[in-house]
């Protein structure tokens, strides 16, 4: 029971710590929040795609006669030249939420607009352009002047256009195969052929928008589909953290372990030795402390996790084996520690060096998750540090991973721990001795 004392005293001691809540508890749930603000309105399913402002200078003087059913374009309105065409698709309702259009008198009151930003995207369609349509032998051109600072914006409105323009060529080809196949007495069912065309492919569509852009979000791999594309942002924020808890429970066990050296120099630490309480005893509840601050920092955070971002850790049995790892893993990386330093100034390089270099090197495959060619190369550097296995278990997990992989991950941390454990509480003894 004294050992129990003793850790509960050190326990509290480290609870009254601000720095130590924080980077206990505050960081890790910060950092997530703050991804978690960032990518928030995709977590919620809404994803709004900015208006692109348009601004067209129709030109075209048109050509032959150019009749189109009004049922073939968006809004059922009626285009004499192909320019009208363009800017009756443009302006439809179907595509209403992605661009907004304004018509401009010239290409130089098109091209002032976009360089003055009150435009996103001029486009300049020529006189002749019905009637370089119309001729077979010709090259119908659309002028695409964009702000050069935008990428997005500009993007969508040229997916737009060339689809468009692809369409219509389409039907050049169409006319040209006809004329070339058909029969001389034939050649007046050319404009039969061509509406049949246009009425069961080229412009008629229920949902122009939704061919014309879907968002779609990533996932790691097949099995964690399902769970990120119906909230894609516990894609991106679990592994988060998952990591930020890996990366501070070594910072709290070797921060816990340290309350020994600065016992050691208020000397309060030989006095308790000169009590009747016996010296395995004291250390006994020193490492212990160091256990349960860990312990109660991960499950915390695995709590806070699931309730106030929704996290689904994904296989519990895996979950709470890694867990269990990461918690005793992380205490005896703190004894190990700790063992090795004389004074609580060398804290500083091993805060700064020691734990910050092993905790980076144990999150590559959190920084690589999206990366496929740099996962495997990740994984193997990873795994030369104990937070390497811990963030592995936390992914395999997450992911559903086999029992037998979670069971082997979870031994793997245990004998980190029990060699960590061995050497620290080896030098204690024998500094105390």
């Amino acid at each position: 029971m004294k050992a129990f004392d003793i850790a509960a005293k050190d326990m509290l001691r480290s609870f009254r710590s601000i720095s130590g809540i924080a980077f206990m508890f505050l960081i890790p749930l910060m950092v997530t929040g703050m991804f978690y603000l960032m990518f928030g309105r995709i977590a919620s399913g809404e994803f709004d795609m900015p208006r692109t402002s348009v601004v067209i200078a129709n030109l075209d003087e048109g050509g032959p006669k150019f009749q189109v059913d009004t049922d073939n374009v968006p809004g059922g309105e009626t285009a004499d030249t192909m320019g009208e065409l363009l800017v009756g698709i443009l302006r439809s309702d179907e595509v209403g939420d992605l661009v907004e259009v304004t018509l401009a008198k010239s290409a130089e009151a098109a091209r002032q607009a976009v360089d003055s930003q009150t435009a996103q995207v001029a486009l300049i369609i020529p006189p002749d352009f019905s009637e370089q349509y119309a001729d077979p032998d010709g090259k119908a051109q659309i002028e695409f002047y964009q702000d050069p600072t935008l990428t997005i914006g500009p993007a969508i409105v040229r997916s737009m256009l060339n689809r468009f323009t692809d369409g219509m060529a389409s039907v050049k080809i169409l006319v040209d195969v006809f004329i070339d196949e058909a029969d001389p007495a034939d050649y007046g069912m050319a404009a039969s052929v061509v509406q049949q065309y246009l009425d069961s492919s080229l412009v008629q569509s229920e949902d122009l928008e939704g061919e014309l852009l879907e968002v779609k979000p990533p996932s790691t791999d097949a099995q964690s589909d399902e769970r990120a594309t119906a909230n894609p942002i516990l894609a991106v924020i679990t592994p988060i953290l998952g990591g930020m808890m890996t990366f501070y429970a070594f910072y709290t066990g070797t921060s816990t372990a340290q309350s020994i050296l600065r016992e050691e120099e208020e000397r309060t630490l030989p006095r308790l030795f000169t009590t009747p309480t016996p010296q395995s005893t004291i250390l006994t509840g020193k490492f212990l402390a160091v256990f349960l601050m860990v312990g109660v920092q991960v499950t915390t955070l695995l709590i806070a996790g699931k309730l106030i971002f929704g996290i689904r850790w994904g296989s519990l049995p895996v979950l709470a084996m890694t867990a269990a790892g990461l918690t005793v893993s992380a205490a005896s990386f703190g004894v190990f520690v700790c063992s090795f330093m004389k004074s609580q100034k060398q804290g500083g390089a091993v805060f700064g060096g020691v734990l910050t270099l092993s905790g980076m090197l144990g999150m590559i495959p959190v920084f690589a998750l999206n990366s496929p060619s740099a996962a495997a190369m990740a994984d193997s550097v990873s795994l030369l540090v104990p937070q390497g296995w811990a963030v592995r278990g936390i992914l395999q997990a997450m992911n559903e991973a086999p029992l037998v992989d979670g069971i082997l991950t979870a031994g793997i941390l245990f004998a980190w721990a029990a060699a960590f454990f061995a050497v620290g509480v080896w030098r204690f003894n024998r500094r105390y001795v």
